[in-house]
């Protein structure tokens, strides 16, 4: 259980390289016991640079990067995992563990003790868990309470003498690098009479406090025709961080929902949650939703790790989705006549933290004249990315429904790489929506402060935020054939 190596690095997109690498750090000792371990499988670790532009590739952040690749964007390819193999060295680095968080990238790479050729199944391999809770823990230290830009860089130089401490020759001994900062700064720690248990790499010292973020994602594929019927989709998933005094502090969260509101199905929950109501596992997204489907509170009791993690996922059957719309494209020549139609539901809050409709055109020449009108809002056009982005902002007007027409004329295609899509041929063609709403969720579903029952030294302080965002949400060309889905949820 040890680390080959770790960075981080700052994704910038619009400089060179796109990003930046703020930190790394490599064992020469662990290096060593791969090359044994690996045999002719080894590959090494490479440079800072080539690992960033590789690892850039395979995250799709580069700038430049819009082209479908098989060996990375095939159905037969998608990341579940946020495990990937990077080439360099002569083969294929893997395993890399790597996630973007606050607009930083976090990777490691696991040592392997055995070789890679076949590759071996992930949970065999224990130095993947032990990498995530590593890079866990530094995303905790660097972030939390930290302010501004100084603070940031202040903790980033902190780093080299840390990882000393909590991760001496690659083996990680503490999560908690506050600890280790603790220890250099010779700040007493407290002894535990009470037997720590295993998965606690650490105890947290300091103000006591909960947060709880719950995140909504919807997606939709609309169509406007008879024939085919629209599908939309509510995934849901609550974060914590509890920053709790002591060896096994025990937390209760509720989750609620309004009268209206729409039942959580398909619940899975974090290994630290110690006890569930049976009505929440049963609840699921195959059965039909009725009046006598459990709609809460959904308690959760459990012993929170000291990081930031995931306490539940969910799904959900909510009635309609948020925003209708209908897209139409007639082709004549080298123009093309577009309109378009969008309405909020009105149950839906109109308050946006942002809300626009992308409207790519792939397989043709450069935009190179566009007459429209909008009812509101305002429309940019992008050119050479043969695309329109219609800026909605942060609300619908009274009526709730807003209207685009237009005229896009395109220039010849040149040898310059202009948007290309296998799916989007001929009429095929979509819109996708782009929006967020802030201390807002589809379901209803949200944290009561008061419901929190906390059972730790201290008064915590609490705090709850709630958002939804939308994922995948496309409005299809309803005069030219278009890939169908099929979900629970029909309109």
């Amino acid at each position: 259980m040890a680390q080959r190596a770790v960075w981080l690095i700052s994704h910038e997109p619009g400089t060179p390289l796109c990003g930046t690498v703020r930190f790394s750090r490599r064992y020469p000792t662990v290096e060593k016991r791969a090359k044994v371990f690996n045999g002719a499988s080894y590959v090494p670790i490479p440079e800072d640079d080539p690992f960033l532009k590789a690892l850039l590739f395979e995250l799709r952040l580069l700038d430049d990067d819009k082209d479908f690749m098989e060996s990375r964007d095939s159905c037969s390819c998608i990341n579940k995992t946020s495990i990937y193999g990077l080439p360099g060295g002569g083969g294929e680095l893997w395993p890399v563990v790597a996630f973007q968080k606050n607009d930083m990238i976090y990777a490691c790479v696991p040592l392997v003790e055995q070789t890679l050729s076949p590759r071996p199944p992930l949970i065999s391999i224990s130095g993947i868990s032990q990498g995530f809770e590593l890079l866990f823990g530094i995303q905790d230290f660097l972030y939390s309470g930290q302010k501004n830009d100084t603070e940031l860089n202040t903790k980033l130089s902190q780093l080299p003498d840390l990882l000393l401490q909590a991760c001496p020759f690659g083996t990680l001994l503490d999560a908690n690098l506050q600890n280790s900062l603790d220890s250099i700064n010779f700040i007493s720690v407290q002894k535990h009479p009470q037997k720590q248990p295993a998965w606690k790499a650490g105890t947290y010292k300091g103000k006591p406090q909960v947060s709880i973020s719950i995140t909504e994602k919807v997606k939709s594929m609309q169509y406007d025709k008879q024939d085919v019927a629209d599908t939309w989709q509510v995934d849901g998933a609550v974060t914590c961080k509890c920053d709790l005094e002591g060896i096994m502090p025990n937390v209760t969260i509720s989750l609620s929902l309004p009268t209206n509101g729409s039942p959580l199905q398909d619940i899975l929950v974090h290994p630290c949650v110690t006890s569930l109501d049976s009505a929440i596992l049963t609840s699921s997204s195959i059965d039909a939703v009725d009046d006598s489907a459990f709609s809460g509170p959904y308690k959760f009791p459990f012993t929170p790790p000291l990081e930031s993690f995931n306490l539940c996922y969910y799904t959900s059957q909510v009635p309609v989705p948020p925003i209708l719309g209908f897209y139409q494209v007639k082709e004549e020549e080298v123009q093309l006549k577009i309109t378009v139609n969008l309405k909020l539901h009105e149950s839906v809050k109109n308050n946006f933290e942002f809300c626009e409709a992308h409207i790519p055109f792939y397989n043709r020449g450069p935009v190179t004249h566009v007459e429209y009108k909008v009812s509101f809002g305002q429309l940019e056009v992008f050119r050479e990315k043969s695309l329109l982005i219609w800026i909605i902002g942060q609300k619908f007007p009274k009526s709730m429904e807003i209207s685009l027409a237009g005229t896009v004329t395109f220039g010849a295609k040149s040898h310059k790489k202009q948007p290309f899509d296998q799916i989007c041929i001929g009429g095929t063609a979509y819109l996708k929506l782009r929006f967020k709403i802030l201390d807002y969720t589809l379901t209803g579903c949200y944290a009561d402060q008061h419901s929190v029952q906390v059972f730790a030294s201290g008064k915590p302080k609490i705090s709850t935020n709630r958002k939804l965002i939308s994922s995948d949400y496309y409005i299809w060309n309803s005069k030219a054939p278009a890939p169908v889905t099929y979900g629970s949820l029909l309109l």
